[in-house]
């Protein structure tokens, strides 16, 4: 008998059919799992949507108190007879330093990810890149105790290097003084997000499919262009990604940046110049001494802050989404 006429006369499920699997073909582990799954789904946004109403709820007791523009004051008196606050210096401080520290970082981690994954010979590039993961490790009390012990005292020569090839710009101008500005906390952000933008993407640039670049080599391509034509492409939402999570950090990161800023609500010209703040930082710093009404102006602080993480994450899914095609995310 004809095996293949046999076969052919079976009936096939259409293309699209993506019916699920029956309960009584299913067995009684695997629905224990889809619970447990479903479940950690659900609680999750759960979880979410209770933070969003508690931070709103607080924070509306806080503005509808306030006898400033909580957006663009300059200033932050919760405490007082006549509470005036506003997030204009904690906005301003927080982007300026996360953008510094990614700018810093991104570049740096990217180039670390491509030369353990593709340059480094494997005796160097293993622990390489356990030292890389060991650095996610480290609290950020020591980042910060590190910073303002070290970073700080020794950063006056690149101010001074700065101020005298770049301050005529006006944002590089520095006074004699300690190094404790905004850019001195994207400085050491950098430095905090660093292992885990570097981890991310060399286990992306890991996944880039061999015969991508043994075709680009046949081809004649050189190392380089083989990074920049098959691996770069397919890690490129991997990157983003990491990208995204090490801004998580920046964003929020307290300790180090109480550390090691030297706090005041004023928005300098320059970036060399100490003063500044950040949310989380004016959260821990305020935090403890203040009354009912001055730990809601906190928390309404600290929903702008939830606001500006959510929307960065969804930027970064937009980003991804719309790149899928071109990269290894729709392999």
């Amino acid at each position: 008998m004809n095996n293949s006429s046999s076969t052919a006369d079976l009936p096939t499920a259409p293309p699209g059919d993506r019916s699920p699997v029956s309960g009584k073909a299913v067995r009684p582990g695997d629905r224990i799992f889809l619970g447990l799954s479903r479940g950690s789904g659900i609680a999750l946004l759960v979880i979410m949507a209770a933070i969003a109403v508690f931070l709103t709820y607080r924070s509306v007791l806080a503005i509808s108190g306030d006898k400033a523009n909580f957006f663009t004051t300059l200033d932050w008196n919760a405490t007082g007879t006549d509470p005036k606050f506003g997030i204009a210096v904690l906005a301003f401080g927080t982007v300026v330093s996360s953008v510094i520290a990614m700018a810093i970082a991104v570049p740096v981690a990217v180039g670390i990810a491509l030369f353990i994954s593709h340059y480094a010979p494997r005796k160097l590039a293993s622990p390489l890149g356990y030292v890389i993961d060991l650095l996610a490790a480290v609290p950020s009390i020591i980042y910060g105790l590190w910073g303002a012990l070290f970073l700080v005292p020794h950063l006056s020569g690149l101010y001074g290097w700065l101020n005298d090839y770049l301050g005529w710009t006006g944002i590089f101008s520095y006074s004699q003084g300690a190094a404790r500005s905004l850019f001195t906390v994207g400085i050491l952000l950098a430095i905090m997000i660093l292992p885990i933008v570097t981890s991310v993407s060399r286990e992306v640039f890991l996944q880039v499919p061999r015969m991508h670049e043994e075709a680009a080599l046949a081809l004649g391509a050189t190392r380089w262009e083989v990074v920049r034509m098959s691996v770069l492409p397919f890690g490129r939402s991997g990157v983003i990604s990491a990208s995204m999570l090490g801004l998580g950090r920046a964003l929020g990161e307290t300790m180090a940046v109480a550390t090691v800023l030297s706090p005041s609500f004023l928005i300098n010209a320059s970036l060399l110049d100490p003063g500044g703040g950040t949310f989380a930082q004016n959260i821990a710093s305020k935090f403890s001494e203040a009354d009912q009404f001055g730990q809601d102006a906190l928390i309404a602080s600290g929903l702008v802050l939830f606001v500006i993480t959510l929307l960065v994450n969804g930027a970064a899914r937009l980003i991804i989404a719309r790149r899928k095609e071109y990269s290894g995310a729709a392999a």
